[in-house]
Formats: C-alpha cells, sequence, structure tokens
C-alpha cells in the first residue's frame, strides 16, 4: 500500500501536480486546500484577504478525481466563501480531499472539525476552522484492515508555536481516530499540521502508539523553493507499531506545490 500526504497549494503550480498525482500511484492520497466551485466554469479564481491574493484552481477536486479514475474521492470542507473571476464574485468551498483506491473497501470512516466549525457564507474570523477525515480500509492484498486520517492544522497568525486552540486540537483529532480505529490494527496519521517539531501535539498524538516518520528518520525540510520563509517544518505523518514501513520519504522532486509531498510504502 502507498499513502500520500500533500498540501496542493490550492493547485498553484497545477501543471506538475496533475501529473504528479497521476503518476505516483499512490493507494490512498491525503490532500489538503482543494478548492470546490462548482458554479462556474472559471479555471482559475483569486483568493483575496486584506493585501493578500492567491490564484487557486476553481475546481480542484473534480480535476484531481478527472486523473484517478481508479479511485473513490471524498470531499470534506470547512468553509464556503468567496473567490473571484475578475470582479465577479464567486462561491466556493474549501478544505480536504481524500482519495481511495477502489480496490481496497472503505469500511469506516469518521470526519469532524478539530477546531471552530462550518463557516457556511464565508472562510470566517481568523484563526480559522480546520477538519479532521479519518477512514478504515480493508486491505485484501494483506488481509487486514488499515486506519488512515488526515489533518491540516489550524494557522494562527503568532507561527507554529503550540497554543491552548493547538493542545485542543490535537486532542479533538485523537478523539476523531478513536471514533473508527478499533485500537488493535495498523494506523496512520498525516497531514499538514502546521507546528513544529517539538509541538505538544506529538505527544497527545503519542497516546494512540504512533510515531513520527519526518523528524525520526532525518528530514529536514518538509517545504519547497516556493515557501519563502524561515520555520522549514509544516508536514507530517506518523505511523504505529503495526505498520511495517517498507520505504518513508519527504518529496525534494519534483515541486508540485510550496509543500513537499510524503510519501509512505507499507510492506
Amino acid at each position: 500500500m502507498r499513502i500520500l500526504s500533500l498540501n496542493a497549494w490550492g493547485g498553484k503550480l497545477h501543471s506538475p501536480l496533475m501529473k504528479y498525482l497521476a503518476d505516483v500511484d499512490a493507494d490512498v492520497l491525503c490532500l489538503q486546500e482543494i478548492a470546490r466551485s462548482p458554479t462556474t466554469e472559471a479555471e482559475w479564481l483569486s483568493y483575496r484577504d486584506a493585501d493578500v491574493e492567491l490564484p487557486q484552481r476553481a475546481n480542484l477536486f473534480d480535476e484531481i478525481a478527472a486523473v484517478l479514475p481508479g479511485h473513490d474521492g471524498f470531499f470534506c470542507p470547512t468553509a464556503r466563501g468567496t473567490l473571484f473571476a475578475g470582479d465577479t464574485p464567486v462561491a466556493s468551498e474549501f478544505g480536504l480531499a481524500t482519495f481511495v483506491r477502489r480496490g481496497y473497501s472503505v469500511i469506516g470512516q469518521a470526519l469532524g472539525f478539530v477546531h471552530g466549525s462550518f463557516s457556511p457564507n464565508s472562510w470566517g474570523p481568523h484563526p480559522r476552522a480546520r477538519n479532521a477525515h479519518c477512514i478504515r480500509l480493508f486491505d485484501h492484498d494483506a488481509g487486514t484492515p488499515i486506519t488512515i486520517a488526515q489533518m491540516h492544522g489550524l494557522r494562527e497568525v503568532g507561527g507554529k508555536n503550540d497554543s491552548p486552540a493547538r493542545r485542543a486540537q490535537a486532542e479533538a483529532l485523537v478523539g476523531l481516530v478513536h471514533q473508527v480505529w478499533p485500537g488493535d490494527e495498523r494506523l496512520v496519521v498525516c497531514g499538514d499540521f502546521n507546528v513544529l517539531p517539538d509541538s505538544q501535539t506529538f505527544q497527545t498524538l503519542g497516546q494512540l502508539g504512533l510515531v513520527d516518520l519526518v523528524v525520526t528518520r532525518g528530514h529536514t525540510d518538509t517545504r519547497t523553493s516556493h515557501y519563502l520563509k524561515s520555520g522549514r517544518f509544516a508536514d507530517y505523518m506518523l505511523a504505529n507499531g503495526a505498520v511495517s514501513v517498507a520505504r518513508f520519504d519527504v518529496v525534494a522532486e519534483p515541486e508540485v506545490s510550496d509543500h513537499r509531498a510524503l510519501l509512505l510504502d507499507i510492506a
């Protein structure tokens, strides 16, 4: 089984992103920063917030589904706000997407907010709401289930240091996992956590027997050359002792986002 985790950056690097997702041959793809805008035929929209303007693929979820015809997709929005086609406002949803190869049976799942709640009429106040998606699959080749959860951690203006909201977020993620994972089988948790390696988040997730694969395997950077700030950690993948890791990589090339992809092969 191959599991991919990636913050897709709203599809800003669209062409290399689409090629990579089609070619990487992942069985499960856990993707963050995905948009869906079903009322427009525009390919590109703009996200505007104060002095920030970012290009967004209007229907990135549908485009990814099109290059993964052998997968089932689950779209998990955190908010419905406004993007712009020029001066024209367009209603758009933003959140997580999980894609599962159809050879695996989805036998359980839970979706919930780890910070805030769904915002139906705007992107919401900062720090904005965040959710997590947890699925339990039956792996027919291995003859056993596996539980996989992903989260896009909240972003705070003060940076990536621990805060009460981040501590509560980690506890909420553990609670969501417990809704699906029976406790005696393989477990993988991944995503853009928006925290530093010394975060209390990892001690909280350690309650599930999870160990981070990024720092413990010597990786020192989960960002690409498109990220120009300091603090090069954001993305993590953790596994419990029941997971037999055949290979794990923080992918430096190709660059398909301002985040690097995390790629786990399970024996």
